[in-house]
């Protein structure tokens, strides 16, 4: 499942805290007195946190080039993950983390696709309905809505509703969603004989409209 913002950081931070643990015991800001193992750790979690976290073709990604074989601390290296932190904790980055989400549900979608073509309708509408829900999830999240009761994740039904009520969506988009998540239920509990191929093809084609829409407008 795609990261949110705060976990982002949070993982940049665990990475920026074992360099910092590091430092303690070296004379130098680059490690290069410690073993070359401990230090090349380190500059390989800077360079995988700066692949995973950073727009493609970003100045963080640019600026990052050269150092792979490097063993020792680069301060180039150290300033461009720490500036990768400083613009997610202020926001700047927010919208990287709605552009993973998006890319994920368009995966899911070619997939459902796929296996709709080869004949697959039940794996189809179970993929399709559960990129749905997760979409109800991000959307409730986005505009600060509860998903879960107590401990328990709320159900997408419920969700649907309360991001109805809220305004996010129209009532009209409502009873769709509760349509498309009928037949998802339907061909998570083995009733393959109440929904045809052409019924999983449309859903296919409104859940994709309908997350490509909401994404534009609370994204």
């Amino acid at each position: 499942m795609p990261l949110d913002q705060k976990a982002i950081i949070t993982q940049i931070d665990a990475i920026i805290d074992q360099y910092k643990l590091l430092r303690n015991h070296s004379k130098y800001d680059d490690l290069s007195d410690l073993p070359p193992h401990e230090s090349s750790e380190i500059v390989t979690l800077f360079l995988a946190a700066i692949e995973r976290f950073a727009p493609p073709g970003s100045i963080y990604v640019k600026t990052s080039k050269g150092y792979e074989q490097n063993s020792h601390v680069s301060p180039v290296l150290l300033g461009v993950i720490k500036a990768l932190r400083a613009d997610y904790e202020a926001g700047r980055l927010q919208s990287i983390v709605e552009l993973v989400h998006a890319e994920v549900f368009r995966d899911f979608f070619d997939m459902a696709h796929y296996l709709l073509e080869q004949g697959y309708k039940d794996p189809a509408a179970v993929i399709v309905g559960s990129v749905l829900e997760e979409h109800l999830r991000k959307l409730c999240q986005k505009n600060s809505l509860p998903v879960q009761v107590g401990t328990a994740p709320k159900k997408a039904d419920a969700l649907n509703s309360e991001l109805a009520s809220a305004a996010v969506y129209s009532k009209l988009d409502q009873k769709s969603v509760t349509a498309w998540l009928d037949l998802r239920n339907k061909a998570a509990h083995g009733k393959y004989n109440e929904y045809t191929k052409e019924q999983v093809a449309l859903t296919l084609h409104g859940v994709r409209d309908f997350v490509s829409r909401l994404c534009m407008a609370n994204c």
